[in-house]
């Protein structure tokens, strides 16, 4: 296994080359004294024959700390629009009634190495939370949230709480537990005036079938019998 690691913020490099046998390691390269390092007896007369090659030596600490970094910062280029990518999320509080505990939902984050907490009075909490997992949305941002319960914080003491986004290289997003922000289907007046108004609809398709209906019929209908007397002179043929 050979690779190398590359701090773009304090330009320090750094590099391995490891080998194993049968599952175990057998033999690596420590950079920074430039020798090998044998785990295991069996590694020793190996490790002293490269200890001698000092060509070949030289070479992997130019690989490691050269031609390899290279690589990486040319890779890191390239993909730089997705690898630097950061989106934040929008965050809302949702609750499905007054005793069920306030959820803090943050959707459309990128990447995913981020985390969302409660907090009391800038501490974090870890009691009476429900933290739940991050899932991918369809555009390729993530979501996550938060349970809080709060049925037993007093109303006085609502404004100590938190919910709180981080994600590396941004400024944490704060949102305050409000009762004013939750999102809640309690009291909305379209939860009454939709059930009425999907009835009005309902009502009128059905008056305007029935009148199709019974138009229908009627067209299908005989004509009805002519009583008055002149018209069935008229239609009587006269000897």
């Amino acid at each position: 296994m050979v690779g190398c690691e590359w701090d773009d913020e304090t330009n320090e490099v750094n590099g391995y080359t490891q080998y194993g046998y049968d599952g175990d390691d057998f033999i690596s390269f420590d950079l920074k004294t430039e020798t090998w390092i044998a785990p295991k007896q069996q590694g020793v007369i190996t490790k002293h024959k490269w200890d001698n090659d000092k060509a070949d030596m030289s070479y992997t600490k130019n690989y490691l700390t050269q031609e390899c970094v290279e690589w990486v910062k040319k890779y890191v280029n390239y993909g730089r629009s997705s690898l630097m990518r950061k989106d934040l999320p929008s965050v809302s509080l949702l609750q499905k009634t007054a005793s069920s505990p306030v959820t803090c939902h943050a959707t459309g984050f990128y990447p995913n190495r981020a985390d969302l907490f409660w907090t009391k009075d800038g501490e974090e909490l870890h009691e009476d939370v429900d933290k739940g997992e991050r899932l991918p949305n369809h555009d390729g941002s993530f979501q996550m949230s938060v349970d809080l319960k709060v049925s037993s914080i007093a109303p006085e003491d609502w404004k100590r709480y938190h919910c709180v986004f981080q994600l590396s290289g941004v400024n944490d997003i704060k949102t305050k537990l409000d009762k004013t922000k939750i999102l809640t289907n309690r009291g909305n007046p379209l939860s009454m005036i939709i059930p009425i108004v999907v009835a009005a609809v309902v009502l009128a398709v059905i008056a305007v079938v029935g009148f199709v209906v019974y138009k229908k019929k009627k067209d299908k209908r005989p004509p009805s019998p002519v009583d008055n007397r002149e018209v069935q002179e008229e239609m009587i043929p006269k000897a």
